[in-house]
């Protein structure tokens, strides 16, 4: 029991690098920027207030820990915002290669079977196939959005994002999983695309 402790509270201790770990988006009030354990926080609480949203059959309580372990490979890799490099840098083979090899070390220091339990929540989560993945990779992508909106352009501004890239980078993929959520947001977006 001594060691198992000792190697989650080990973990327990190298997650909280994640508050370290800035993001490109700021916050709502474009304050500064936020960090990466603020957004995962932010993200478990946008799943708790919109699982009215879930398709049929999503199991919020597993959306709920994607989220909050999906970005813990930031603690490794950084941020990698899904605008830069003209959208280009976020999904390519070295940053996958990058944040696996992170999940690894990271949910490799947990005791084995928890270990292996949390290493396979994240990568259902990174394949966005299942239910539960595609609606938490949704909400990952509405969440900066609104941030977005709400700071005045935040990042578009900073990417020179037009309105089709962020239909395309990720209005196709909240739409996927949570279409009626897409459209409300997606009309709240469009004038701030039409005055800029």
């Amino acid at each position: 029991m001594s060691d198992r402790l000792a190697a989650q509270f080990a973990f327990l201790d190298e997650a909280d690098k994640l508050k370290s770990v800035l993001r490109a988006n700021t916050l709502a009030d474009g304050s500064r920027r936020e960090n990466s354990g603020e957004h995962s926080w932010h993200l478990a609480l946008y799943a708790l207030v919109l699982a009215d949203h879930a398709p049929a059959g999503v199991n919020i309580d597993r959306v709920l820990r994607m989220l909050i372990l999906h970005d813990l490979v930031e603690i490794d890799v950084g941020d990698v915002p899904i605008h830069s490099l003209n959208g280009q840098a976020h999904g390519s083979a070295e940053t996958q290669a990058a944040e696996a090899r992170a999940a690894a070390r990271i949910f490799g220091m947990l005791p084995g079977d928890l270990g292996d339990d949390l290493l396979t929540l994240w990568q259902e989560f990174e394949v966005a196939t299942s239910p539960d993945a595609l609606f938490a990779k949704a909400l990952d992508r509405v969440q900066p959005v609104m941030q977005n909106l709400a700071s005045g352009g935040g990042t578009w501004k900073d990417y020179g994002v037009t309105a089709a890239q962020l239909d395309a980078r990720v209005g196709v993929k909240i739409a996927r999983a949570a279409p009626q959520l897409w459209a409300w947001v997606r009309g709240r977006v469009q004038p701030w695309f039409e005055q800029t």
